[in-house]
């Protein structure tokens, strides 16, 4: 018998019943129905809050294992254990922010990049004496050991004469060395461009200097020759871009921080201490009442007023809530200026918006609600409409971020039963309402009393974590 007989008697041999090859890591995530992924415990990537799981890297997990058909299971682990972890049978990815590196390639394929960063240099915003990388001449640089920042440092060391002081840290987040830098604990770290956007929201005191060193993409690993399971990742990364699944994703983390700059940022925290204490316990009381956070009412209130029972718009709204005098009669109220009245009115009237809402799902509920707080439901029914029309998603908050703005545009808004609005607006305003939130949620507010901790209630509106 000759080789090529003997290959495909092997061959036969192998598709055999009794005698089938080991499956692949798709097949194996397939008959488990889990997908077990390594991660990261930080901001970005993976955490849990008051039981439910958030993170970047774990939504998009999240979408994949839902696009297969499987369960998800995130597996922290250290940093210097990632790639290494995915030789196991105990993970079958890494998704944890991983930069696509000549060196890691060695070890671990890479799926297609989902994201490119730029490594910036992170100061404290009252260091102005470095604006270019010759000021890094004799700097302590602090970065987490094993990272690309360390190998951007050491790459500059070496070609340039400026004898930076790299000071490596074992398994410390680079969430942890940007807070640092912000209690001036430390003077320089290095984060990249996405991890810093998101922590500038909980440190308003940093500052990304410039960038150092080039650009560079993100990717989840896995096993080296696993050509189906890349495939299949590839196949989701691609769908999820074409459908709006990432872009969804990505907005929630990442997206409108550049409406906030330092100053709307600084202003939030300092009022945060210097007003809200005064009215927390009512906030608390209205949200409790009508079942929503009681973090997400107070974001809505800085939103509308600033947390200034005084504060008047041009078109006659007035109070915490900004409320209308029909909105305050229509919710029993007489007397709009009053700073229990006014948020009473308001929390009524925001539950009766998430109600109309009841079917769309979290949450896309939850901002649908706040668009039609903000321009009304008429407006909001308009661009449901358009949506239709355009054959986009139109009980997506996604779709309606894309066809609220065209209600400015005559083509559109002559066509629609409430006509013109500003349609921008109500994008701009849930997503500020978001970010406030999630500050919110991050922030310590060991200064406010006891009892007004958030309650425990699985009921509650948003009580959950908003993802």
């Amino acid at each position: 018998m000759n080789k090529q007989l003997l290959t495909i008697f092997f061959c036969l041999l192998l598709v055999t019943p009794g005698c089938e090859q080991s499956p692949d890591t798709l097949a194996k995530i397939q008959k488990r129905g889990e997908l077990v992924v390594a991660t990261r415990n930080n901001a970005n990537c993976y955490y849990q809050y008051r039981g439910g799981s958030v993170g970047f890297e774990y939504d998009l997990a999240k979408a994949f294992s839902e696009y297969i058909g499987v369960t998800l299971t995130p597996k922290v682990v250290e940093w210097e254990s990632l790639l290494g972890a995915i030789a196991t049978d105990e993970v079958h990815m890494a998704a944890a922010g991983l930069s696509i590196t000549k060196e890691r390639e060695k070890i671990v394929d890479f799926s297609d990049p989902y994201l490119e960063v730029q490594p910036q240099i992170i100061l404290h915003r009252s260091n102005m004496d470095i604006e270019s990388v010759a000021d890094l001449y004799g700097q302590e640089i602090h970065v987490r050991q094993g990272t690309t920042y360390q190998q951007i440092l050491e790459d500059l060391n070496e070609k340039l004469p400026i004898e930076i002081k790299i000071v490596l840290h074992h398994d410390v987040p680079t969430e942890e060395l940007i807070r640092q830098v912000a209690s001036r604990e430390i003077a320089i770290t290095m984060a990249d461009s996405n991890i810093a956007l998101l922590n500038q929201r909980y440190h308003p005191d940093i500052a990304r200097a410039f960038d150092l060193g080039p650009d560079h993409f993100l990717a989840w690993a896995l096993k080296k020759g696993d050509k189906r399971f890349k495939a299949k990742i590839n196949e989701f990364l691609e769908y999820a871009k074409e459908n709006g699944i990432y872009d969804d994703i990505y907005n929630r983390y990442y997206d409108d921080d550049h409406i906030f700059d330092y100053v709307d940022l600084q202003v939030f925290h300092r009022r945060l201490q210097s007003r809200l204490p005064r009215y927390a316990g009512m906030i608390k009381r209205e949200a409790d009442a009508n079942n929503f956070d009681w973090r997400l009412i107070t974001a809505i209130i800085y939103q509308e007023s600033h947390l200034d029972p005084r504060a008047l718009s041009g078109t006659g709204v007035r109070g915490l809530m900004q409320v209308t005098r029909d909105t305050a009669l229509r919710m029993g109220v007489k007397n709009r200026i009053d700073p229990n009245l006014n948020v009473h009115a308001g929390v009524k009237y925001l539950r009766q918006l998430y109600g109309y809402w009841s079917h769309i799902s979290e949450p896309d509920r939850t901002k649908f609600a706040l668009a039609s707080y903000n321009i009304g439901l008429g407006h909001v029914r308009d661009a449901q409409k358009i949506a239709k029309q355009l054959k986009i998603s139109h009980d997506k908050w996604s779709g309606l971020q894309q066809t609220l703005p065209l209600l400015r545009e005559k083509k559109y808004y002559k066509k629609s039963k409430h006509g013109y609005a500003r349609g921008t607006e109500p994008v701009q305003y849930v997503s500020r309402i978001f970010t406030y939130y999630d500050i919110l949620r991050q922030k310590d507010l060991d200064w406010l009393p006891a009892e007004l901790a958030p309650a425990q209630s699985k009921k509650q509106i948003m009580k959950e974590p908003i993802s």
